[in-house]
């Protein structure tokens, strides 16, 4: 049987003056030492691929985090300040995608900005700046701390009943890290809060209707993951789903 093939849209970015398509080596590296699958970079394309010829291949999909943030425009929001890094192209490439693998039942990892993708495509809406909401931690990294420290436990969250995270990790509270500025304010209607931070942001969703495995974290699971229980759960979750799609061909 040929090995799953999981595929990663890419982020859209200048590399000098030359654009660029672009997906870091720690989900790539996550996702094949995982699930065994050949990985398939998805590039942005202002042109985007279709959805359907991207999901005829694929086994399984992992949204990425990123520097940039979802153009707030796909969720009525405020215009973005400036400086504030956006890809409308990865948006044109990942949110109808999303729509598109979870009708599909294509098993479907979101972390970080994937994790805010999700929420938006099923009808969510983001904090441009969580930490200046009242009574919100501040879940920004310190960019200039060494990578082990940016990515070092940060904050608890707290799992809740009915979701799918809570029939994939045995610990109910557990730490994470916290590297991002946005953050879901209104959660899209068909999905679930799975996990919350101790300042009640939602860090973890899935979607009770899907046909398949669908779950958005907004944590970075993927940094060193094997070195950490809750992560190798899942991922060992998500591998079984990839591997099960693969299976049925």
């Amino acid at each position: 049987m040929r090995p799953p093939v999981v595929g990663i849209p890419c982020d859209y970015r200048f590399l000098g003056p030359h654009p660029s398509h672009v997906a870091g080596d720690k989900y790539a590296r996550a996702v094949r030492e995982s699930t065994g699958a050949v990985v398939l970079l998805i590039p942005s394309l202002s042109t985007p691929v279709p959805p359907g010829e991207i999901l005829a291949t694929v086994d399984g999909l992992l949204f990425t985090g990123s520097p940039s943030n979802v153009a707030p425009r796909h969720y009525s929001g405020t215009v973005a300040r400036d400086g504030v890094l956006q890809d409308e192209n990865r948006d044109a490439t990942t949110l109808p995608l999303l729509r598109a693998a979870i009708e599909a039942a294509v098993p479907t990892l979101c972390l970080c900005r994937g994790f805010q993708e999700l929420n938006v495509a099923m009808g969510g809406s983001l904090h441009q700046h969580v930490h200046e909401v009242e009574g919100r931690l501040d879940h920004r990294e310190d960019h200039d701390a060494p990578l082990d420290e940016q990515y070092g436990p940060a904050h608890e969250v707290r799992v809740a009943e009915g979701g799918l995270l809570a029939t994939i990790v045995r610990e109910r509270r557990f730490q994470v890290n916290s590297l991002h500025s946005q953050g879901i304010d209104r959660l899209a209607r068909p999905l679930h809060a799975d996990a919350l931070a101790p300042d009640d942001t939602v860090e973890a969703v899935s979607l009770p209707v899907a046909k398949g495995f669908v779950l958005g974290l907004q944590w970075h699971p993927e940094w060193r993951w094997s070195e950490n229980l809750v992560s190798r759960e899942i991922f060992g979750a998500y591998a079984a789903a990839v591997q099960e799609h693969a299976r049925r061909g």
